[in-house]
């Protein structure tokens, strides 16, 4: 039986890595089979090269921020002509990779398989608010494969920069704008911001209408085929 395939999205200090490790658990709990990609690690195209380059070029701190250690990032925050061309012609790389990745999931695995990001998250870091960058993410939306599930953890930008200091709170506004348009135009799963606990169940509320819907699927298309 082909793996439920679940995406997780937002802006950095929404709580995604929180809220997936508690999706971990619930479904380990119920006996579940689960797999983690991260879309870093397991499909963008030539990561080490985006990343040295950040860090060289742009002089970006390639850590990861704390309250107790703020960092200073510069790398999807910093936006112009060329670089944004770059990353462009990058993330449709991505998408095509992507979706190497997504059947080799479908094919290998069953459960559940979760993304830990997603070409969302890619797109969300263009500035939505031209009419290029809405074009282009459209294209590529129809281009890329789309997840049984996918999860938007919105968050208030002062909350989620306080949790994880690395981008400026212009650019963090700015990003969680993006997200929305993006919810909006590709049919994804808002999460409104709470407490963890609420979140999760939030998280769960939605996970249990998808595995419902899928289960009567299965159901109806058999029967109307016959």
């Amino acid at each position: 039986m082909n793996p439920l395939i679940v995406s997780f999205s937002g802006i950095d200090g929404a709580g995604k890595s929180t809220q997936i490790q508690k999706l971990r658990e619930y479904l380990a709990s119920h006996g579940v089979a689960v797999k983690e990609l991260t879309f870093w690690d397991n499909v963008v195209m030539f990561p080490g090269l985006r990343a040295g380059f950040s860090r060289r070029v742009l002089q970006s701190d390639g850590g990861i921020g704390t309250p107790e250690k703020p960092a200073e990032r510069r790398d999807k925050n910093t936006q112009n002509g060329p670089l944004l061309l770059g990353r462009s012609l990058l993330y449709l790389l991505d998408v095509l990779n992507l979706r190497r990745i997504f059947h080799q999931a479908r094919v290998e695995n069953s459960g559940v398989v979760i993304f830990d990001r997603f070409i969302y998250d890619q797109l969300a870091a263009l500035p939505m608010r031209t009419w290029w960058a809405r074009a282009f993410s459209r294209l590529l939306l129809r281009v890329a494969p789309k997840p049984d599930l996918s999860y938007v953890l919105d968050a208030d930008p002062e909350v989620a920069r306080a949790r994880k200091p690395e981008y400026p709170i212009e650019f963090m506004h700015k990003y969680r704008s993006s997200y929305l348009e993006l919810q909006k135009m590709a049919g994804l799963e808002l999460i409104q911001p709470g407490e963890v606990a609420e979140v999760h169940q939030a998280i769960v509320d939605r996970f249990r209408d998808c595995v419902l819907q899928k289960e009567l699927d299965s159901t109806v298309q058999p029967a109307i085929a016959t």
